[in-house]
């Protein structure tokens, strides 16, 4: 795909790319084929990937903790998705605003191709990939990538199988866009808002201020797609030029749809608004709904044991998320949660819990804040690992109960990420089988 780029595009240019992740060197790959110096920089020792891409490329790689001297005369500085711009504290404190930019916000600038992009609390990797299998039963060449995969900048490099793809959809975090002043997707859509990632961002307005950059480059040719329940505050805020269109959750594609729950309802809609500026019919979007599975660890139903239904929710890590998957079920629910808390007030599920849950059984980091929000509402139990917890709300259990990890958190107590959380809970419930 080098067609997209030209090697001299960058030269005399030097740059350093913090986070040696898959972006960061999908980053670093881009600007040394566009003739930049690179300096690749990680706070941790280099694994095996580093290594082979270190020795494949040859770019500058440096480990430790940074130093203003690493970033002294950049052009420009690119920071990976899980670098906070405020970890870097005094480091950056020379470099201008203007130079400090997200992976995407760089290979935005080669883009020619229309994008579409997506943003939210919840919800973001099962819309673009709806998003995506709905252009494709239209005919288009899609790049899906983003937060959910494949770095952008790894598309200007290979193309979809080689060419250049119709549409790009990208899913994009509130940590990207933080970090991106010129990115302008054609349709650019807000999911949902609610609290999330306060352990990252100074404040909810901050978190918010970071999500409505999605819109901010757009013109009255793009179109922003949000959510009906967020027009008054966001009309309040003029946050885009671009043509809008509020979405609500709907019935169009209930009868075909695997999906569970009324927020699914909201995600197809959301879908299918972005899409119709792209020729998709609505009968091309329900075949594409009719085929798409639910992704792994989104409301997926693991195991069925003596009438329980084990449903594997892990990525589920903000209470909104929680809140969604409980409205998701009319059977009696034993919900499991617990982890590394990130921010949000537990007891705004309380009303929930109530209607939907038989029981609660909580597991690993955060009892100190589950507890004194839940205790007395619903029966209540903490364990220290997530097995005794599936364990004893499978002992508590009857037929027809669905056992439910929907944790409200992250991960970092117990395991690496959410799938290792989820592909646990699968173990445990399949051999209680």
């Amino acid at each position: 795909m080098r067609e997209l780029i030209h090697s001299g595009q960058l030269a005399g240019h030097k740059a350093v790319v913090v986070g040696a992740g898959a972006s960061g060197r999908a980053a670093a790959r881009l600007l040394l084929a566009l003739g930049a110096t690179v300096r690749l920089l990680d706070s941790a020792e280099p694994g095996e990937a580093v290594k082979a891409f270190v020795e494949e490329t040859g770019v500058a790689f440096e480990s430790g903790a940074h130093t203003r001297e690493q970033f002294a005369g950049a052009d420009m500085v690119v920071l990976s998705p899980g670098i906070a711009r405020a970890s870097l504290g005094e480091v950056l404190a020379d470099v201008p605003e203007q130079k400090i930019m997200a992976e995407i916000e760089l290979a935005s600038w080669f883009l020619s191709e229309p994008v579409i992009a997506v943003t939210g609390t919840n919800g973001k990797t099962t819309t673009v990939s709806l998003v995506a299998r709905m252009l494709e039963e239209a005919g288009k060449k899609v790049f899906l990538g983003g937060n959910i995969g494949t770095p952008p900048s790894t598309y200007l490099l290979e193309g979809v199988n080689g060419e250049k793809a119709d549409v790009v959809v990208l899913e994009v975090s509130s940590f990207q866009l933080q970090n991106c002043r010129s990115f302008r997707p054609r349709v650019a859509v807000l999911l949902n808002f609610s609290p999330n990632h306060l352990d990252w961002h100074a404040d909810m307005e901050e978190y918010l201020q970071a999500k409505l950059r999605i819109f901010a480059r757009q013109d009255a040719g793009d179109l922003a797609v949000v959510p009906l329940e967020m027009k008054d505050e966001l009309e309040g805020r003029e946050f885009t030029r671009a043509a809008r269109v509020y979405f609500v959750p709907t019935e169009r594609f209930s009868a075909v749809s695997r999906l569970i729950g009324p927020h699914n309802k909201a995600n197809m809609e959301a879908a299918w608004l972005a899409v119709r500026p792209f020729g998709v019919t609505e009968e091309q979007a329900r075949a594409a709904v009719a085929a798409f599975s639910p992704k792994p660890h989104r409301l997926e139903a693991v195991a069925e044991v003596n009438g329980r239904l084990f449903v594997n929710d892990s990525k589920a890590t903000t209470f909104e998320a929680v809140a969604a998957a409980l409205r998701s079920f009319d059977r009696p629910v034993r919900l499991l949660a617990g982890g590394k808390y990130k921010g949000g007030d537990p007891a705004l599920l309380v009303p929930l819990l109530r209607e939907h849950a038989a029981s609660v059984a909580l597991f690993g980091a955060s009892r100190e804040i589950f507890e004194p929000a839940w205790k007395g509402v619903v029966p209540l139990t903490w364990h220290a690992t997530l097995e005794e917890a599936v364990r004893k709300a499978f002992a508590d259990s009857a037929e027809g109960d669905v056992i439910l990890l929907s944790p409200g958190t992250s991960s970092f107590d117990l395991y690496t990420d959410y799938t290792a959380r989820g592909r646990d809970f699968a173990r445990v419930a399949k051999e209680l089988a």
